[in-house]
């Protein structure tokens, strides 16, 4: 997807649950942008031909937590809890 578009991307619940009662794999990681829509199983987010992020589903390695679907990285992350409270993680 071109640079300087912004991009949203959502988790589709329904297609977790469906997949996981009909024992389906469909992805349900979708990039949009005003012009397209793309499904997957992962997105990697790039800043300077780097990945700095990475959003996995696996739902056949859940996390010990059971989430089947999580961002990982290695990057400075803030985490804001209100409009004027944060911490760094």
């Amino acid at each position: 997807m071109p640079h300087g578009i912004i991009k949203r991307i959502h988790i589709n619940q329904h297609k977790i649950k469906s997949n996981s009662k009909h024992g389906a794999d469909e992805p349900v990681i979708t990039c949009k942008t005003s012009k397209e829509n793309v499904y997957g199983r992962m997105v990697e987010i790039y800043h300077e031909d780097q990945v700095v992020a990475t959003i996995k589903y696996e739902p056949n390695k859940p996390l010990s937590c059971g989430a089947k679907v999580w961002v990982e990285t290695t990057n400075h992350c803030v985490v804001w809890e209100s409009e004027n409270q944060y911490q760094e993680a």
